[in-house]
């Protein structure tokens, strides 16, 4: 959410960042509906003064006996009263209107970030590995998945595209994915393990920015609740009309959930697989910070994710998403790129935003610096460490060897009873 005041001071740097996001300038209607809205204030309270200054008047006028005066009076107070419910009523039009607007409207991008309008213009800033010689013709994961039991026909018999049944050894390292991961977060990168709720109401939603703009893109129930496209909505949203002691900052949650979207604006993408899911896990990051922290705060986010994969040996890249290509709520995103192998080339597998004080706004998230009185907005972050599935997909096409088997990295061994090799069904 904006900050209308910062938008009166320079409207013409607030349409310079939007026209970066490729949307047209609307800061002069922005202020426009903020001058009509704070004249109708002015003329609600100034009615309202003159109401009370009128209506003691009456008394004084009665008590002299002036009784025109005092009928003139009480004919004005009635005239207010009349039209104070028209005034108060216009005030909340143009505030709704104008909080509508804004809400609207996506962060703005800071200063670092490249131009450009998709993925075509993101940077690559550094690259991790290298894609080791397999000695045979990769094959993708769809491929090898099924006799390990990655099962998308039993998914799609179940509920539908856009759903995999895992069984057997698909489901053991699936599992073992997301609990080496979140143990790794929490017992040495600090992070506080969370278990969220996975229904969340219309306020934290619209905390995190999915709402109003991206309802398409969400699962709703019947009682009203939405279901978590990802664990930021929750984690975030801990923080939601909180006034936090600036000793307390930094707070860092990790969660290890489901997510559910429709993937309403990704028709015909990656239907096939186990690249884009309507139902998927992902450990999710989520950092509290002091303004004057959020920039360390987004490496050290960002690194705690790249520390997953390098003890993975998986090969990434690290991008700096252009303007145009990142979400709603960020204003700097990195995407870390996985090597896949049997694709021949690099898939997201995570992205760790810091998004400002955009998010705190929308929610009410403050902070009190020490020895002030006043309060700041807090600077939030969120980053995925990482998208289980993803994660998946690219140890099957990474370890994947010549006889439909594949090796288990290192690291996972502990979380797999020691195993080392997940065995194809013959």
């Amino acid at each position: 959410m904006h900050d209308i005041r910062l938008i009166r001071d320079d409207p013409a740097a607030f349409d310079a960042g939007l026209a970066r996001r490729g949307l047209a300038p609307v800061a002069a209607t922005l202020i426009a509906l903020d001058e009509a809205r704070r004249g109708t204030i002015t003329q609600v309270q100034a009615g309202l003064a003159r109401r009370n200054e009128a209506s003691k008047a009456i008394g004084a006028a009665k008590a002299a006996r002036d009784e025109a005066a005092a009928a003139a009076l009480m004919a004005e107070v009635a005239a207010i009263k009349q039209a104070l419910p028209a005034l108060e009523a216009e005030e909340a039009r143009t505030g709704a209107e104008l909080d509508g607007l804004l809400a609207a409207l996506p962060n703005l991008p800071l200063a670092d970030v490249p131009d450009g309008v998709d993925e075509d213009d993101n940077l690559v800033v550094a690259e991790h590995g290298r894609p080791r010689d397999l000695g045979f013709s990769a094959r993708e994961h769809d491929a090898i998945g099924p006799a390990l039991g990655l099962d998308f026909e039993t998914g799609v018999k179940l509920a539908g595209a856009r759903f995999t049944l895992l069984r057997g050894p698909a489901a053991r390292l699936h599992r073992a994915l997301g609990q080496f991961m979140l143990s790794v977060l929490a017992d040495e990168h600090g992070y506080e393990q969370v278990v969220p709720p996975l229904l969340v109401r219309d306020e934290a939603m619209f905390g995190t920015g999915q709402l109003p703009k991206f309802a398409d893109d969400l699962f709703r129930t019947t009682d009203g609740r939405w279901l978590i496209p990802t664990a930021e909505v929750s984690l975030t949203n801990i923080v939601a009309g909180s006034i936090l002691a600036e000793d307390a900052l930094p707070l860092r949650f990790a969660a290890l959930t489901p997510c559910f979207r429709s993937e309403a604006g990704a028709a015909g993408r990656d239907t096939r697989g186990f690249i884009r899911q309507h139902q998927f896990e992902k450990v999710e990051m989520v950092s509290i910070v002091t303004p004057d922290a959020s920039e360390a705060e987004h490496e050290r986010m960002t690194s705690c994710a790249e520390d997953i994969l390098t003890r993975l040996g998986l090969p990434f890249r690290r991008m700096k998403l252009c303007a145009g290509d990142m979400g709603f709520a960020a204003a700097r995103t990195y995407d870390l790129e996985v090597w896949l192998p049997g694709q021949n080339r690099y898939r997201e597998i995570s992205s760790c935003s810091t998004c400002t004080d955009f998010q705190a706004r929308r929610m009410n998230a403050r902070y009190r610096p020490a020895g002030e009185k006043a309060t700041r907005f807090v600077h939030t972050l969120n980053g995925s460490g990482l998208a289980v599935g993803r994660t998946l997909v690219a140890v099957l096409e990474n370890y994947q060897q010549e006889d439909g088997g594949v090796a288990i990295p290192d690291v996972l061994r502990p979380w797999l009873a020691g195993l080392n090799r997940l065995e194809p069904a013959r």
